[in-house]
């Protein structure tokens, strides 16, 4: 679904907290995903976004394209109650996350979503 569809299914989604877990997570195909909790509902989700066009202008500035809304697909991947648990399951995080295909190493540990 994409992230406007995501929030307005639960609005306590779009009100709450949320938390990124970083957003250099790869799967085997080394697509890049962004990894966030939603505090009110305990969801875990991957986000994707398809590549941004990158210019340069005149003076050598690199700019980046603004994505739409509707090409920002996120998938939820699992729950967990509470922000010191999420950190428990995700010890160690920041180093898994560059590895190649770090994504199996993500879901070897989150509890699947029911």
């Amino acid at each position: 679904m994409d992230i406007e569809s995501f929030y307005e299914q639960n609005e306590a989604r779009r009100e709450s907290a949320e938390f990124e877990f970083g957003s250099e997570w790869t799967d085997e195909s080394d697509n890049e995903y962004e990894l966030s909790w939603v505090e009110a509902t305990g969801e875990l989700y991957l986000m994707v976004e398809p590549d941004a066009m990158v210019n340069e202008d005149i003076f050598g500035d690199f700019l980046v394209s603004d994505e739409e809304v509707s090409d920002l697909t996120v998938v939820i991947i699992g729950k967990v109650a509470s922000l010191a648990g999420l950190e428990d399951v995700l010890k160690g995080w920041e180093e898994a996350m560059l590895e190649e295909n770090s994504l199996a190493w993500l879901y070897e540990r989150i509890p699947k979503v029911n």
